[in-house]
């Protein structure tokens, strides 16, 4: 019998999967209620006050002043490294997106529902099934911010500062990666990119230097780069701003540049030929200002790791063959900094960052018992018994 059958069949364990099963119309309902709270990146406080709400009755319950919330359920043995499980909080949509809820053929549509409404869903769920558990090691149960966009992982970077010395391992919800395992955080670096002039009429100074004319220069030539396929690199211009009128030489505009890749030395060569491209269009009369407005770092685990194997087995005993993956998540600052982690899903989903995002209903419980088994596999001894360092 392998060691999910063991954990599985013992009667406590079952009887949490049937209480699992009796409330996952509670933790889909739940998972709509937080989606409903706007929290776009930096404007997360009110999702934080519902968590800080719920997590009431857990062990070192708080609110940082970047808006995470932390609750601890203590462990029987203190002195082990303590399991992380963690899900952020914010979202790509503005403060006045419409978040509209639609239910239709096993689906539930609506911004954000996924991403990370969900996993956000599931972190409460797993504080309410296990609070009366008895576990080995302490759980940390977190709800971060900024984990999207110009957020740049400040939400989890400042977890990472606090909680330290006490970590053995994290497991990162992701509410649509069901059957995925990411163990490697992908390098991201991110430009803003900003040209300014003395500007003018566009009749009567036809001939200036324009910001937006040199900007498209620069943006143009970016875009005729052909970064590796192997280590996977790319690049992408995101927003672009800038100008006053029509008929003004426009007197500022900036862009923001997106680069990525699996390795960061290919990373910063790719960096590189975009400065070398700035410097190109280097003209007098017009200034270039090049910061640096996101630096995620990257690092990864084995396969072979215990914390990755673990998360195979669970996923092969239902039945299902894991993907594994490289991303850019909130592990990035957890594996960068020697942390075992990994993110995994909880249901099936798409459309992310879009209005008709949506997520399946029927793979959540199974789901949601992938990951009631990982922590308390992770809680009873991965930490010390498989060798993990103790942090």
């Amino acid at each position: 019998m392998s060691r999910i059958d063991q954990l599985a069949a013992d009667p406590a364990i079952e009887a949490l999967h049937s209480k699992l099963t009796a409330n996952l119309p509670h933790i889909i309902e739940e998972a709509i209620t937080i989606q409903q709270i706007s929290a776009p990146t930096f404007q997360e406080g009110q999702r934080a006050a519902y968590v800080y709400e719920r997590f009431t009755g857990l062990a070192d319950l708080q609110i940082d002043s970047v808006h995470n919330v932390y609750a601890r359920l203590p462990g029987t043995n203190p002195t082990l490294p303590a399991v992380l499980l963690a899900a952020h909080t914010d979202t790509v949509f503005a403060a006045d997106a419409i978040l509209t809820i639609q239910r239709q053929n096993g689906r539930v549509y609506g911004p954000g529902i996924g991403d990370n409404s969900l996993g956000v869903a599931a972190v409460l769920s797993m504080a309410d099934l296990l609070r009366q558990q008895s576990l080995e090691s302490d759980i940390w149960f977190v709800a971060n911010s900024r984990e999207e966009g110009m957020g740049d992982l400040g939400g989890m970077r400042a977890v990472y500062e606090k909680l330290m010395p006490r970590l053995g391992l994290a497991l990162i919800l992701e509410g649509m990666a069901y059957g995925h395992i990411y163990r490697s955080g992908i390098a991201v670096r991110r430009l803003k990119i900003t040209c300014k002039t003395g500007g003018g009429h566009s009749w009567l100074h036809y001939g200036r230097p324009s910001a937006i004319h040199t900007l498209m220069r620069i943006g143009a030539a970016i875009t005729q780069l052909t970064p590796p396929q192997e280590p996977r690199t790319t690049f992408n211009i995101g927003v672009i701003e800038g100008g006053q009128s029509v008929n003004s030489i426009a007197t500022t505009a900036s862009m923001l540049l997106d680069m990525r890749s699996e390795e960061r030395d290919t990373l910063a060569d790719l960096e590189q030929q975009v400065r070398h491209i700035i410097d190109q269009q280097r003209i007098p009369d017009v200034e270039i200002v090049v910061e640096v407005v996101g630096d995620r770092p990257s690092g990864s685990i084995a396969l072979t790791h215990p914390l990755v194997q673990l998360a195979r087995d669970v996923l092969r005993w239902q039945g299902i063959h894991p993907v594994y993956e490289t991303g850019s998540t909130d592990a990035n600052v957890l594996l960068a900094a020697g942390l075992p982690s990994i993110t995994i899903g909880v249901t099936h989903g798409g459309n992310a960052h879009r209005l008709d995002e949506y997520i399946e209903t029927a793979p959540i419980r199974d789901g949601l018992w992938q990951l009631l088994l990982l922590t308390i596999a992770a809680a009873n001894g991965l930490a010390s018994k498989l060798g993990l360092p103790l942090r």
